[in-house]
C-alpha cells in the first residue's frame, strides 16, 4: 500500500500528521507531505486508512501499487 497527497487540497489542518507522524510530516506551512515516498509498511496500513478517513479536505489517498 502507498499513500498520496495532494498539496493543492492540503489546508494544513494536521490531523494526519497528530494520527501517523510515522507516515507523514508537516513543512513550515503546515502543508503535508509522504514519508518513505508514501510507501506504508504492513503494520501501519490501518493508520494509513485513519488519516484517509479523518482529512478533512479528502487529500489524502491509499494505492496499491
Amino acid at each position: 500500500m502507498k499513500i498520496r497527497i495532494d498539496a493543492d487540497k492540503c489546508q494544513g489542518h494536521n490531523r494526519c500528521y497528530a494520527l501517523a507522524p510515522d507516515l507523514v510530516d508537516v513543512d513550515d506551512y503546515g502543508t503535508a507531505f509522504v514519508l518513505n515516498d508514501g510507501v506504508v509498511p504492513a503494520e501501519l496500513e490501518e493508520k494509513a486508512q485513519l488519516i484517509v478517513d479523518n482529512c478533512p479536505e479528502f487529500a489524502i489517498e491509499t494505492t496499491t501499487e
